[in-house]
């Protein structure tokens, strides 16, 4: 019988018999708790207990009492406590509960910490939007910047296919939209990752404007900013552009990611910019970045295409004398 019915039904008692060690300790939280306590006695007991079925026994009793009502602060205790103890499916019943309005005096780090877990959960991903509306609609509890972060890294995550991109574009608009009429001011990590929605669905014009804006907004661009441009640019076909921006980024200090330099090295190769390809190729390596095996596969193929094998022997030679990670096998493979 799960504690909070038996304290339904009867009175905690210590000379029962039947009392479990869960029960003991219910017991003695409840006899804690002094007559009249406050939504703060209630916190301070839920925050010093380590169980999280305890911690919701000691909750839901609270909240039968007469004259009292849980805070934002109470729920934003339990709730955390309850995620943390994995304890989802009652995480999940008390979010609905201050969805519904049970909560009266509900606060940002409430909602923002509902719309964290919803936004990790598969099911919930549009509870999360229910709630940034449910802010949008409030007076006191209006979207932060933590609230859009979640958001935004949210969307991106559903990002892995380009048909499917464009379905999650309109809501990054949108988004961005509703920041800035809020007057919420984006950091550059919420800037890198419009920039990194615009440049996965390949609207590479609109993600070079918003790297363009960062400094209206006291931002600097970063590897990924420059990052996510130049791969957007070269899977556009627009490599001359992409390697631009592989230019500058390399002049600011910045070193790119392994995937940016290999849809760079892979694409200037493709266009039978070879020297190019080469240089890039040699700089990676220079920062121990290590090519796969197409990119050695696409510059090699291409030297030979052109006829220059004895090119092709030569650079391999180098590569691996470069890459410490190139093994016997893919040495040989290429070789081949």
């Amino acid at each position: 019988l799960p504690l909070t019915r038996l304290l339904l039904h009867a009175r905690p008692s210590s000379t029962s018999p039947s009392r479990t060690p869960s029960e003991k300790q219910f017991e003695t939280w409840v006899q804690a708790l002094k007559p009249g306590f406050t939504p703060s006695d209630v916190a301070q007991a839920l925050q010093a207990q380590s169980d999280p079925d305890l911690a919701l026994d000691i909750f839901r009793w609270t909240a039968q009492q007469r004259n009292y009502k849980h805070t934002h602060h109470t729920y934003l205790i339990i709730i955390k406590h309850l995620i943390a103890g994995r304890r989802y499916h009652h995480a999940e019943t008390l979010i609905e509960e201050v969805i519904a309005g049970a909560c009266d005096d509900a606060s940002i780090p409430l909602y923002n910490s509902i719309i964290r877990f919803c936004c990790g959960r598969k099911f919930l991903f549009n509870r999360a939007f229910d709630v940034y509306k449910k802010m949008l609609n409030s007076n006191d509890c209006k979207p932060n910047l933590e609230t859009y972060s979640l958001l935004f890294n949210s969307l991106l995550r559903r990002f892995n296919k380009l048909n499917v991109c464009y379905v999650y574009l309109h809501a990054v608009r949108s988004l961005t939209k509703q920041m800035k009429a809020s007057g919420v001011i984006p950091d550059s990590f919420v800037l890198n990752m419009i920039i990194k929605a615009y440049a996965k669905c390949l609207e590479v014009d609109e993600a070079i404007r918003v790297l363009r804006e960062m400094g209206l907004y006291g931002c600097e661009p970063n590897a990924y900013s420059y990052g996510y441009i130049a791969k957007g640019l070269c899977e556009k076909g627009r490599v001359d552009q992409g390697l631009g921006f592989y230019r500058e980024m390399r002049e600011k200090g910045f070193v790119p990611s392994t995937s940016t330099f290999v849809i760079i090295v892979c694409s200037l190769a493709m266009e039978r910019r070879l020297e190019d390809a080469i240089e890039l190729l040699f700089d990676m390596l220079g920062q121990s970045r290590s090519p796969d095996h197409l990119t050695y596969k696409t510059v090699l193929e291409g030297l030979c295409r052109e006829g220059r094998v004895d090119e092709a022997f030569e650079l391999l030679d180098e590569c691996k004398k470069r890459d410490v990670s190139m093994g016997e096998k893919t040495y040989k493979s290429l070789l081949n």
